[in-house]
């Protein structure tokens, strides 16, 4: 991993392969190696001719953690990423995010368009549009002193997963308590970028991937059969289907 800085934040990012550039945005409590490269990602998208560059998300994996609410929120992520291609000298590139990652990514279209060639919404769907849901509950889990004291079975999920990755669950419990940005369908329908959806189809936290593509013209949506939100991250449909959007797209 390498790093540098936006806007004075210490952001690490991998860079690997070569060809057309696509960046890969992780989802919250994750990073590079849990949401990229343990699922196989990296390497499937660098066989396949593209350079893969990987961002750990402010607070997140060995970027740098803030404790501070105002310092997180997906349009300041999004900053990140786009500050991240001006590092790499890189124009225009496909950008693919998950979960959190995927509302970065439409931030990050809607505010620097021309810096996307196509948008792919992972592990969000339908639920994009809608606030997010037990925010307070997931911080407290978080700053618990220990899982047996996390009695809600939601809420718990999140912090089972924030230990599994090793984060820092005060660094999270800021980010997750930050504000949320609203995403209308009038904004996303905004998004003139090629884009794929893609969620499983047991994906409650996600939501519908076709609820989502129906609102932006041109989208295509892709439901990943039988798999809920942590299971769709490695799914073979998933990278299928990626693969031959990523063909396809102008």
């Amino acid at each position: 991993m390498q790093t540098f800085a936006s806007d004075g934040v210490r952001i690490a990012f991998l860079d690997e392969g070569a060809g057309a550039p696509i960046l890969l945005i992780h989802g919250f409590a994750s990073s590079v190696r849990f949401n990229w490269i343990d699922p196989g990602w990296v390497n499937l998208l660098a066989r396949n001719g593209f350079r893969v560059i990987a961002v750990d998300n402010r607070g997140h994996g060995e970027s740098e953690k803030l404790y501070d609410v105002a310092a997180y929120g997906a349009p300041l992520m999004a900053e990140d990423a786009r500050r991240l291609l001006d590092h790499l000298g890189i124009e225009r590139a496909d950008v693919m995010g998950y979960s959190m990652g995927a509302r970065i990514t439409a931030f990050l279209a809607l505010a620097h368009g021309a810096r996307v060639r196509s948008a792919m919404f992972g592990g969000l769907g339908g639920n994009m549009l809608r606030p997010m849901q037990g925010s307070d509950r997931i911080a407290q889990a978080l700053e618990a002193p220990s899982i047996d004291d996390v009695a809600d079975p939601y809420a718990r999920t999140f912090r089972v997963f924030a230990d599994r990755t090793g984060s820092d669950r005060t660094a999270l419990a800021a980010c997750i308590r930050s504000a949320r940005e609203p995403l209308t369908a009038a904004m996303v329908a905004r998004i003139a970028c090629p884009v794929l959806v893609a969620t499983g189809t047991e994906d409650v936290v996600g939501g519908s991937a076709e609820e989502l593509a129906a609102v932006i013209p041109g989208a295509q949506a892709l439901p990943i059969p039988r798999r809920d939100h942590m299971l769709a991250v490695g799914d073979r449909v998933y990278k299928d289907g990626v693969l031959d959007f990523l063909r396809r797209r102008p």
